[in-house]
């Protein structure tokens, strides 16, 4: 099949590069602090870190983890926080002592993060002292021996950052009260790391690097082992693909999505580290004012997204005034991008919205649209150097160009597996090769990819992965509740929203008793919009609950 895209394939990028010319991340950040040294790599609230003082602050907070907590090779540790400076100082710290990082949410329920660290065995956290409370609930159930909490303004000068944590604290009251015994400021971490010396561990290829977690098609949340090699692969094969309008030193790319999601891990973080870029760290993008305020302070050259974000930016008029010459490139990932949004978007901006396609289980980065020009609106383009994508069905077999089956792709950037799930591992791989992605799709005459549906029953909010066993779960443990279904509906704020379809126990309980008990339990975005209860749910001859009837049902008693 690879040849039949290869007609439209770009002529200025190789079908293979050598994703091999970095043994680690860690060669990776080292490389490139020596190379740009005093040019911004980070920027958060106007505060600029240069290279060098990346490289410092991560090596001291390395030396702190590795001396003074008595961190080994192959430990796990949790980042807990938006984006913030701190984060990528964690980051790479993390990495050059050669720990395993385990991303998560901020917005996390206390039962969402007590599954994540059991299941990761986490050793240490450092976490926004916001959600600090969250943390003080179920951290006596976990393995977390090592809590660093750290705050909004701690690495933006002392006196705007005192001022700043003071009214984040005191007048804003984002801080509820907690007590976690014997948690380290984050400061003081990096004042006491200066005092270790850092001894490097040797870091393979192979080792793992991140434990990102996902749900996968059983709500049960896993997490996915990319090694060193899956994600420096991808570095080199995103960077290849973005040559034709990427300059590299220097460049500005704004960084709106979170660092602990994948997408902006690789395609921000990772890359633009890797290529001496300056990443502006947007905290809060939910708050458009400031967010485009600090849009109009840089020629900003790089912008990623997802369509929910792009079509929220462009209904706001101080965006569209905003001066788009030095935008060169605008990439759409973690959720399907709309016609008419990317359509609107390059009547603003002059720059096309350029749709990629990958899962957390492959680093990101799948395929994606041709960068300068040639772009598909509703694909995802053609597969990234070094990558292999093949339509299947069912039993495995190789369909021919124009029929619909299973996207399954392989590559360097594809995970080792699930963290100790070998049956769950075995399951997403064909010939323990080929990695099932679980959407359907066609590839059209021209080679371009395209996502036809989802084999899954994944609803996808704002980019996020919302799994319906999960609510189903969830919901099902309200004493008034005897059974429960979750789809996808359509929406136009967020690409889907989620739905439930509840049968009564009680029949007083009311949509608004289940909708404030899912608050209690699970983050924002995986929350229910609607609620329909029926008597009786649609079933198998088996007793599976057939979702797709209830998606075809025509609604009724929605709240």
């Amino acid at each position: 099949m690879k040849k039949a895209w290869l007609k439209n394939y770009p002529k200025n990028i190789p079908e293979e590069v050598d994703v091999d010319a970095y043994r680690s991340i860690v060669e990776v950040i080292n490389t490139s602090c020596q190379t740009f040294g005093s040019k911004t790599a980070f920027s958060n609230f106007g505060k600029k870190m240069s290279f060098n003082e990346l490289d410092k602050l991560s090596t001291s907070f390395a030396a702190y983890l590795q001396k003074g907590l008595g961190l080994k090779k192959g430990d796990r540790i949790a980042i807990q926080m938006p984006n913030l400076l701190q984060y990528p100082i964690v980051l790479f710290g993390a990495l050059k002592a050669g720990l395993i990082v385990v991303n998560t949410n901020p917005l996390y329920t206390p039962r969402e993060m007590k599954h994540q660290f059991t299941d990761s065995g986490v050793k240490a956290i450092v976490i926004l002292a916001n959600f600090a409370d969250k943390l003080e609930e179920i951290i006596d159930e976990t393995s977390i021996q090592h809590v660093i909490v750290t705050q909004i303004g701690d690495r933006i000068g002392l006196i705007k950052g005192t001022l700043m944590n003071l009214a984040v604290k005191h007048l804003k009251k984002m801080v509820p009260k907690f007590r976690i015994n014997g948690a380290v400021p984050f400061n003081r971490a990096l004042l006491q790391g200066k005092l270790f010396s850092f001894n490097a561990p040797k870091i393979e290829a192979n080792d793992i690097a991140f434990l990102q977690y996902t749900g996968g098609t059983t709500g049960v949340a896993k997490g996915a082992s990319l090694t060193h090699r899956n994600i420096v692969s991808n570095m080199i094969q995103i960077s290849t693909w973005l040559g034709p309008v990427s300059s590299g030193a220097g460049e500005i790319v704004i960084t709106a999505l979170p660092l602990y999601h994948i997408f902006s891990l690789t395609v921000n973080c990772m890359i633009f580290v890797k290529q001496g870029g300056h990443n502006v760290l947007i905290t809060n993008p939910r708050d458009l004012p400031a967010f485009i305020k600090t849009l109009s302070k840089y020629n900003f050259n790089i912008l990623t997204g997802v369509n929910t974000l792009f079509n929220s930016l462009m209904n706001n008029n101080n965006f569209c005034n905003l001066d788009f010459t030095h935008l060169r490139a605008t990439v759409g990932g973690g959720m399907a991008v709309q016609s008419s949004v990317a359509e609107k978007w390059h009547e603003v901006t002059g720059v096309p919205l350029v749709e990629g396609y990958g899962l957390t289980e492959s680093s990101p980065v799948l395929t994606c649209n041709r960068i300068e020009g040639g772009v598909r609106l509703g694909s995802i383009g053609m597969p990234l150097p070094s990558t292999d994508v093949k339509i299947m069905d069912d039993d495995g077999r190789e369909l021919p160009q124009g029929e619909e089956g299973e996207l399954c792709a392989r590559g360097p950037q594809v995970m080792q597996g699930y963290w100790q799930r070998p049956d769950d591992t075995k399951k997403v791989f064909w010939k323990d090769e080929w990695l099932r992605t679980g959407d359907v799709a066609v590839m059209g005459e021209d080679g371009f990819f395209k996502i036809v549906d989802r084999k899954k029953d994944m609803i996808l909010v704002s980019g996020f992965n919302v799994y319906p066993n999960e609510i189903e779960d969830v919901i099902c443990s309200h004493p008034g509740v005897d059974e429960c279904a979750a789809i996808g509906v359509p929406d136009d704020r967020s690409g889907e929203a989620v739905k439930v379809f509840v049968v009564r126990k009680n029949q007083a309980l009311s949509a608004k008793a289940i909708k404030d008990y899912c608050r209690e339990n699970l983050t924002g975005y995986k929350n229910p919009k609607f609620v329909e209860f029926k008597k009786e749910l649609p079933k198998s001859n088996v007793g599976k609950i057939l979702r797709r009837h209830l998606r075809e049902a025509k609604p009724s008693q929605e709240a």
